[in-house]
């Protein structure tokens, strides 16, 4: 990688962030496509949160990426938001247009992206959890044409997911169920009807966690997807490869919710058949 004096710099912001594989995923493709840019993890306090954001600018940088916790309280500090960003009220990725800095989210698509073939456009759908990842991957779906979308959610947080999900339905028009993950029959019959199932919760992260009733059935023809990459297979996961379901892991999301944002930064594709190898090699080294 060659750094001189036309070097840009580009960065993820969250706390902590050390651990991040964003500036391996970057800088790679940075190299691949010799754009001249360089990226690296900044681990910030809160109260500095509005000086970075005028780094961006006075540095002429890319832009930023982010995660918790700043995906909403960086939006004070943005000029503009794009459509999906507004809807779900949270930003992963900030782009220095001219000094014009603009908030994208690229969760939703790059979760969309790793599917594949499979288009969730006049599909029903289910969903675990509705946290972060999980409301950009509802918000997304919904902009994209799913006929339905049915959220599972822990009993004593259903009222508020139904509250924080009303802007969504409310701009799309998607139909949208909130169920209690105790409710087994009604998870079932919703099941039934749904082409996919994501789990965005942290449910399976330890490896051991299952984050359905044992009694529920995965039906046939089901492809199931987890955000979780470590480890490289959940317990959902697991089992539905036993059953001969179709299975993606969250890997394929950190990747493609990555290009995009480069795509945005540097108007480039970024070359993710090159970057996925390197990419799960580190992943399986960490399991």
């Amino acid at each position: 990688m060659k750094i001189d004096g036309y070097t840009r710099l580009a960065a993820v912001v969250a706390r902590p962030i050390r651990h991040s594989l964003s500036p391996m995923i970057h800088n790679a493709a940075f190299e691949a496509t010799a754009v001249n840019g360089v990226y690296v993890a900044w681990d910030i306090a809160e109260t500095d949160l509005q000086a970075t954001l005028e780094n961006v600018r006075r540095y002429d940088m890319f832009g930023i990426n982010l995660s918790m916790p700043y995906k909403s309280a960086v939006i004070p500090y943005l000029d503009e938001l794009s459509p999906e960003a507004a809807l779900i009220g949270a930003v992963n990725t900030v782009v220095n247009s001219g000094g014009k800095l603009i908030g994208h989210n690229t969760d939703g698509q790059g979760f969309l992206v790793s599917l594949g073939e499979y288009s969730v456009a006049g599909q029903e759908m289910a969903i675990i959890g509705a946290g972060g990842a999980g409301l950009a991957i509802i918000a997304q779906a919904a902009l994209n044409g799913a006929r339905a979308i049915h959220v599972f959610s822990r009993q004593q947080s259903v009222t508020k997911v139904s509250r924080s999900l009303e802007p969504i339905v409310a701009q799309t028009g998607v139909e949208l169920t909130v169920t209690a993950l105790n409710e087994s029959e009604e998870l079932q019959r919703l099941l039934k009807q749904s082409s996919l199932l994501v789990n965005s919760s942290s449910l399976g992260m330890d490896g051991h966690s299952y984050p359905l009733p044992a009694e529920v059935q995965l039906p046939a023809n089901l492809l199931v997807a987890d955000i979780i990459y470590h480890p490289f297979e959940t317990p959902l996961l697991k089992r539905a490869k036993s059953e001969g379901l179709p299975t993606i892991n969250g890997l394929g999301m950190l990747l493609h919710q990555a290009a995009l944002a480069f795509e945005l930064w540097t108007g480039k594709a970024m070359p993710v058949d090159l970057i996925w190898p390197q990419l799960e090699e580190v992943v399986k080294t960490r399991t």
